[in-house]
């Protein structure tokens, strides 16, 4: 039960961190991850699933085997552990980075610094700004938003409750692999197909609780239910497509649609076409919800661990 409460005090103690510090602006330690990473990429690429295969193992089970090894090291320790816990967690959440972000975008649509918007935009996502006006880029961070709520911090803190350390280092490797590696360019299609998979596979479960607690935690349950259920399943992404699919119901505005992404236009369903175009209010609103699910995902994750675990003794 010690291990158990110290990862429950380290995860509430990581998440504040982040809350209050958000992320640091040198050496952090995802993007010393990413550095790695890319060196094995440049070492190891063929256009090959097998040897993107490999890649991926042995990125993401680095990353997994060096989160192993610390928390064997502590485990004596409640203290330590528990200050392990808190540190990996606000090193791989990144909620506050990512209101930031979305903040960053709403001052400077506010002002009418429409190409001030623009250059923020690829801090958040990988669309192709220069085509778009001021709605489409509010439609575009809402998404970003919602996306990345799952990604950056429920699905980490789901691992995080499974596994501990390893697994909050573990999901934020293949995350961050599947972001450098994943998509489609010609180059990656195959090399980052394992990096891909993987990240569908893991994103799952955190996809799921994402757009349960945005219906708890937003605006209209009804509309998050009903747009979840009749939209989720026609977007590209097994896992965006829930989250996506909830925000835009519990906000009651309308999210997909065409869209450029990486020199690539993409014709992407619309989610709660009932709903109302997104305006620049709604990056707001949408950050607060972001908040919100953030804080039910630790109180959910951090009591299932206790009670599961306290089952099996």
């Amino acid at each position: 039960m010690g291990a158990d409460r110290s990862y429950a005090y380290g995860a509430a103690a990581g998440l504040l961190g982040d809350l209050l510090l958000g992320d640091p602006q040198r050496m952090h330690p995802v993007a010393a991850f990413g550095r790695a990473a890319g060196r094995v990429e440049r070492a190891l690429w063929h256009d090959h699933r097998g040897w993107g295969a490999l890649h991926t193992l042995v990125c993401a089970g680095g990353a997994t085997a060096l989160g192993v090894v610390a928390a064997r090291a502590v485990r004596p320790s409640f203290t330590r552990s528990a200050a392990l816990t808190a540190a990996a967690t606000w090193a791989v959440v990144g909620g506050t980075s990512l209101a930031r972000e979305a903040s960053a975008v709403v001052r400077a649509l506010e002002r009418g610094d429409l190409a001030g918007a623009r250059a923020r935009l690829p801090h958040l996502c990988g669309r192709d700004p220069e085509a778009l006006d001021a709605d489409a880029i509010a439609r575009a961070v809402v998404e970003s938003v919602a996306e990345n709520t799952s990604d950056a911090v429920v699905g980490a803190l789901v691992w995080g409750a499974v596994a501990g350390v390893p697994g909050l280092l573990g999901f934020r490797a293949v995350n961050t692999l599947d972001a450098m590696v994943g998509h489609k360019s010609p180059r990656l299609r195959r090399f980052g197909w394992a990096s891909a998979r993987l990240d569908d596979v893991a994103g799952w479960p955190g996809a799921r609780l994402t757009a349960v607690l945005a219906v708890l935690a937003g605006d209209d349950p009804r509309g998050a239910v009903r747009a979840w259920r009749a939209d989720a399943r026609r977007h590209p992404s097994p896992n965006a497509g829930p989250v996506e699919a909830s925000f835009a119901g519990a906000l009651g505005v309308r999210l997909g649609g065409t869209l450029a992404y990486g020199g690539r236009v993409e014709h992407r369903p619309v989610l709660n076409g009932t709903g109302r175009p997104v305006q620049v209010a709604d990056i707001g609103r949408a950050v607060r919800l972001s908040r919100r699910v953030g804080m039910l995902a630790l109180g959910v994750t951090v009591a299932g661990r206790l009670i599961t675990r306290g089952r099996g003794r």
